[in-house]
C-alpha cells in the first residue's frame, strides 16, 4: 500500500471516531440545576501576552519499540508501540519518566504516517522528557482479539492499559493521554476507570452522544459517515501486522481473527440498524458506548478540543460542561474546524495560547511534571471562534446563567426558489409552505463536509459551497429577516419549533441557519435535523433558557415513535446543534427548511418511502413556528 493511499485511509478513519457513544443528558441551562453561570465572555482579537514560553527540546531524537505486549485481565495481548528518547551519544534514555499513552483503533504503524492528521507528533514531549505509548486497541493493528467498538470489554482495557503503563520498569509512574476523536473517546472511559497514576488528558474532538451526535442524528440514520469509518476500522485492521515478519504464527493469527470478526460485527450493525433492528433507536447499546454516560467519574484536569464544524459540535461541549460544573479543572477552545482539522489540532495557535504541541507541554508540565511558571491562569475556561466576526470569545460557562431567550416566528408563505418567507421578532403572519424532498439537498454544503468529517474539503478545497449555501438554499424554501438593525450573537444550541404535517405521516426536517451578507452569501452557521415519528419529547432532559426551550431531548425509541395522523398538524422541534455566531447589523438572519441532507442522512428501511413525500410547515399565530436560542 502505498503512503498516499495509506494517509488517505487514516484521514478518513481518523475522522471517524464516532462511533464512540453516549446517550446525552443535556444538562444545563436550566436543566435540572443551571450550569454554573460565572463569568459573561467578551471577545478579543489575541490571547493576553504571556510570559510563558515553552521548555527547548532535552532530547535530539527519539527511538521506537515495537508491538509490545500488554497482556489484559482475560488474557488478551494489545501490542503497543514505546517511544523514549534518545540523547546526544545516540543513547536510549533508560531512567523512568512520565508516560503520555494514546490508545487507537486506526492500526498504531499506519498511523504513524498521517502527517499529523492523528494527533499531535508525539516526538514533540519524547524530546521534552516524557515517554510515548501507542496502543492498538483489542482486535485492531496488532492486538489480539474481536473489536467491539467501545463494548464494555475495550472500555475496560482502556483503563487496564494505563494501569500496565504506570507499573513498568521504564515508567515514573506518572501517566498522561492524548489523541483525537476515538483516541479522545477512549482517554474518557480511561479517566472514568481512575487507573492509579493517571494526571491529565488532553482529548481533541471527542464524542459525548454517539446517538444524537453522529449515528442517528434527529432519528435518521448517518450514511455519510458511519459506513465509511466501521469500513476502514476494518480494513486498516486487516493490514498485516508488523510482527508477522518476526512472529508468523501470531502475527497471522492476529489477521485472520481481525478479518472474521471485525467485518462481521461492521456489516451486521449497519444491516440491522438500515432495516430497522435496534441499533436503529437509542438504547443500551449506545448507553454503554456513552462517555457522558461515565463523565462524573472523570476527575483528572482535562483540555478539550472542539470544532464548530465537527462530528461532535454537539457531544464536545456537553463534557467541558460537565466536568466545569463539578469544578474539575478544564479547558475547552472551539475553533471553526471540522472534524480532521480538529483532529490535526494545526489552527489551535489561532486561539492565541500557542501551538496545540506546547499547549499539551503546558497542561503536563503543569498536571504530570508539576513543574512551577506554567502560568495556566491565562489560558481562559473557554475560548471560542465568533462565526461572523472572526474574534476569539472568551469565559468560563458554554451556556452561562446570563444569557438572555431570543425567538424569531416564521411568518408568511415561502416558495422554492422564489419569494422567501419572513422571520420576525412581532407577530407572524399566517401561511403554508410546501417543503420539497430533493434528494441532492445539502450535497453541495458545509454540512456535506461536515459529515464527511472534513474528507471533501481536503478533495475540494476551494468549493464555492462550502462558503456559500445560497445554491443549496434554492432546493428549499427559506424564511429570513428583514436587514437587522443591530447584531444579534447566538450562543449555545438552538431550537427550531416548526409545525407541520405530512400525507404519508413521516418525513424529515433538514434546518440550516444561516447569515445573509448584503452581497447575498449565504454563511451556513450550523444545523439540525429531526424525524417527525420521533416528534415526542422528554422536557425533564430538555434545555431552557429562562423558560424558553433551547435544546430539545428527544427520546427516540421504539415505543415512542409515533406517525402523524393523515391531517394532523404537529409541533416539531428540531435540535439545531450548538454555535457561538454573530449576524452583523445589515445582515439577515435565515432558516432553510428542507426534507433531505445528502450524504449525511438516510431514513430506515420502513421510513423512506414516507420520508419522500413532501410536507407541510404552517405558520401565523395559530401555528407560531420558531427560532429559539439564548444570547449573551
Amino acid at each position: 500500500m502505498t503512503n498516499l493511499l495509506t494517509r488517505t485511509l487514516v484521514l478518513a478513519v481518523t475522522a471517524a471516531a464516532a462511533c464512540a457513544a453516549l446517550t446525552a443528558p443535556a444538562g444545563a441551562a436550566t436543566v435540572g440545576p443551571p450550569a454554573s453561570a460565572t463569568t459573561v465572555a467578551t471577545a478579543t482579537a489575541a490571547a493576553p501576552t504571556s510570559a510563558w514560553k515553552p521548555r527547548p527540546e532535552q532530547y535530539p531524537a527519539t527511538t521506537t519499540q515495537q508491538d509490545l505486549a500488554i497482556r489484559m485481565s482475560d488474557g488478551t495481548v494489545l501490542r503497543g508501540n514505546l517511544m523514549r528518547p534518545v540523547d546526544a551519544a545516540g543513547r536510549t534514555v533508560t531512567r523512568r519518566l512520565p508516560v503520555v499513552v494514546t490508545i487507537t483503533a486506526y492500526n498504531k504503524n499506519v498511523q504513524s504516517q498521517a502527517g499529523g492528521l492523528l494527533g499531535t507528533d508525539p516526538s514533540y514531549l519524547v524530546k521534552r522528557g516524557y515517554l510515548h505509548l501507542t496502543v492498538d486497541a483489542r482486535g485492531t493493528g496488532s492486538s489480539d482479539g474481536t473489536w467491539c467498538a467501545f463494548c464494555s470489554r475495550e472500555d475496560r482495557d482502556f483503563g487496564e492499559v494505563m494501569t500496565w503503563a504506570a507499573e513498568q520498569p521504564w515508567s515514573d509512574g506518572r501517566t498522561a493521554m492524548n489523541g483525537p476523536s476515538y483516541m479522545g473517546i477512549a482517554q474518557l472511559f480511561a479517566a472514568a476507570d481512575r487507573p492509579k497514576g493517571l494526571k491529565a488528558i488532553f482529548p481533541q474532538v471527542p464524542g459525548a452522544d454517539v446517538y444524537r451526535d453522529v449515528v442517528a442524528s434527529g432519528g435518521a440514520l448517518d450514511v455519510g459517515f458511519i459506513p465509511l469509518w466501521l469500513g476502514l476500522v476494518s480494513g486498516t485492521s486487516i493490514i498485516p501486522p508488523a510482527l508477522t515478519a518476526t512472529d508468523p504464527g501470531t502475527g497471522l493469527g492476529t489477521l485472520v481473527t481481525h478479518l472474521l470478526g471485525n467485518g462481521l460485527f461492521s456489516s451486521q450493525l449497519l444491516l440491522s440498524a438500515f432495516t430497522g433492528g435496534e441499533p436503529a433507536y437509542d438504547g443500551v447499546f449506545f448507553t454503554q458506548r456513552s462517555p457522558l454516560q461515565v463523565a462524573s467519574r472523570v476527575t483528572v484536569p482535562t483540555f478539550f478540543i472542539a470544532g464548530q464544524y465537527d462530528l461532535f459540535q454537539r457531544g464536545t461541549p456537553l463534557l467541558y460542561e460537565n466536568l466545569q460544573r463539578r469544578g474539575v479543572p478544564t479547558r475547552m477552545i472551539v475553533g471553526p474546524w471540522d472534524h480532521l482539522q480538529g483532529s490535526s489540532g494545526a489552527e489551535v495557535g489561532d486561539a492565541g495560547y500557542g501551538s496545540i504541541e506546547q499547549l499539551q507541554l503546558r497542561w503536563f508540565d503543569h498536571y504530570v511534571k508539576g513543574l512551577p511558571g506554567q502560568r495556566l491562569e491565562e489560558i481562559a475556561g473557554l475560548s471560542s471562534y465568533e462565526q461572523g466576526s472572526g474574534r476569539w470569545v472568551r469565559g468560563t460557562s458554554w451556556m452561562p446563567s446570563t444569557l438572555t431567550p431570543r425567538t424569531f416566528r416564521l411568518s408568511g408563505t415561502a416558495t422554492t426558489a422564489g419569494t422567501p418567507g419572513g422571520l420576525t421578532a412581532g407577530t407572524p403572519r399566517s401561511g403554508s409552505t410546501t417543503v420539497p424532498v430533493v434528494p441532492v439537498q445539502g450535497l453541495c454544503t458545509r454540512s456535506a463536509n461536515q459529515w464527511t468529517a472534513g474528507i471533501l474539503r481536503q478533495a475540494l478545497p476551494d468549493l464555492p459551497c462550502f462558503t456559500n449555501n445560497s445554491f443549496n438554499d434554492s432546493l428549499g424554501p427559506v424564511f429570513e429577516t428583514a436587514p437587522l438593525k443591530a447584531d444579534v450573537v447566538v450562543q449555545g444550541p438552538l431550537n427550531a419549533r416548526l409545525y407541520t404535517s405530512s400525507p404519508a405521516g413521516d418525513g424529515m426536517l433538514s434546518v440550516t441557519v444561516s447569515d445573509v451578507a448584503p452581497d447575498g452569501t449565504v454563511s451556513r452557521l450550523t444545523g439540525g435535523w429531526q424525524v417527525l415519528s420521533h416528534r415526542a419529547l422528554d422536557r425533564s432532559r430538555s434545555r431552557y433558557v429562562d423558560g424558553t426551550l433551547v435544546q430539545p431531548y428527544h427520546p427516540f425509541t421504539r415505543a415512542a415513535q409515533a406517525p402523524l395522523a393523515p391531517g394532523q398538524v404537529a409541533p416539531i422541534d428540531v435540535e439545531v446543534f450548538p454555535t457561538r455566531a454573530r449576524i452583523p447589523q445589515g445582515h439577515r438572519l435565515r432558516v432553510s427548511v428542507q426534507g433531505f441532507d445528502a450524504p449525511h442522512l438516510l431514513p430506515t428501511l420502513g421510513s423512506l418511502l414516507p420520508s419522500l413525500v413532501p410536507m407541510t410547515v404552517l405558520t401565523g399565530p395559530q401555528h407560531p413556528s420558531s427560532l429559539s436560542f439564548g444570547t449573551p
